[in-house]
């Protein structure tokens, strides 16, 4: 077992509480979390000083390939369970209504927004936490059954932004406030802004825009006047057709390609269904930034395992093709052969 140090505070504890997480010491994670919490460090601080920033250089560590996708959920796990333990601990009882707190369907990036629910509870509102990938027809049918004060709603993957805004439509029609978080949303919330809902950076602006309901309910337009072109609802039938197409392509184009086992192959599917899912959500909230932030970390991560920059280059270029009578989807596309352009050129040099 990993002691932990002897240490006053959240940052002070964060590297013995990662070598817990990487070593797989649920124990010792757990007793460094809840040391700090008898120590009289406030439970809230310790979900929001050691445990979040630990998950974030977790999450660094999976996309440098430090970790495998195991490593990542093991300590993903044991940090669940650390907030389980210093929730217990902490053991507040509600004295303000009811929020409702889930992932967007599609979404199982579940700590995060359980981190928002322990600082919603802690600070007094009876919490339900539905996890991760909630159905739009099941959230409604709870809200049916279940008063709630608001619902907070989570997204980590931009993608999930077509799923995020039927989420939020369905719970407007049960007449219940909505508050969304999560880097899906972009890291200023843009993203929400156009689809006319509350956004909150973190946990505690989610605490403070729950308590004011005013401010809740007071929600930008929602500006997507530019679905009415069809391009986006275009782009989504053609998804299946486009991921073969790509992959016909790269066979074609990279001969190692053909030599792919069956784990490869996979991966690589589902690598072209994501630029396919980005691009579209783009082309939804009409916003080239979010494709091109995408092909920068997609980039990254494949780069980081051994495979070329080149590699994501031609599949887009081969996306530029297939779709070149969708203006906005072409010009996304464009955007993101620019930058990995500009990257290979600062390569170069």
């Amino acid at each position: 077992m990993t002691v932990p140090a002897a240490v006053g505070s959240p940052a002070d504890a964060c590297p013995g509480f990662l070598l817990a997480l990487e070593s797989a010491d649920e124990y010792a994670a757990i007793e460094t979390a809840l040391g700090l919490v008898d120590a009289g460090v406030p439970a809230e601080r310790v979900l929001l000083e050691l445990v979040a920033p630990a998950q974030v250089e977790v999450g660094q560590r999976w996309a440098s390939n430090e970790w495998s996708v195991a490593q990542e959920h093991a300590a993903t796990h044991i940090s669940e369970r650390v907030v389980a333990a210093v929730a217990a601990r902490a053991n507040p009882r509600p004295t303000r209504g009811r929020i409702v707190v889930a992932c967007m369907d599609g979404e199982w990036h579940a700590l995060p927004p359980r981190l928002v629910a322990e600082v919603l509870r802690l600070r007094g509102w009876q919490v339900t936490f539905l996890g991760a990938s909630v159905p739009a027809a099941h959230l409604v049918s709870y809200l049916h059954r279940h008063d709630a004060h608001a619902v907070a709603l989570a997204c980590a993957l931009p993608m999930r932004l077509p799923h995020a805004y039927r989420m939020v439509e369905a719970c407007r029609r049960s007449d219940v406030p909505v508050v969304v978080g999560g880097r899906g949303f972009g890291r200023d919330g843009r993203w929400a802004r156009r689809l006319g809902v509350a956004w909150a950076p973190d946990a505690p602006a989610a605490a403070d825009l729950v308590a004011d309901e005013r401010a809740l309910r007071r929600v930008p337009p929602v500006d997507l006047a530019h679905l009415a072109d069809d391009e986006y609802a275009s782009l989504v039938k053609r998804r299946a057709a486009l991921i073969d197409s790509a992959l016909a392509d790269l066979r074609a184009r990279v001969p190692g390609v053909r030599e792919y086992d069956a784990v490869q192959l996979d991966s690589t599917v589902s690598d072209l269904g994501h630029i396919v899912d980005f691009l579209a959500a783009a082309v939804f909230v009409d916003d080239g930034t979010l494709f091109t932030e995408f092909v920068e970390w997609l980039t990254g991560i494949l780069v980081s395992r051994g495979v070329p920059a080149a590699a994501v280059a031609l599949t887009l270029d081969h996306f530029a093709g297939e779709l070149r009578d969708f203006p906005r989807a072409a010009g996304f596309l464009a955007g993101g052969l620019a930058l990995l352009a500009q990257q290979a050129g600062a390569s170069a040099r």
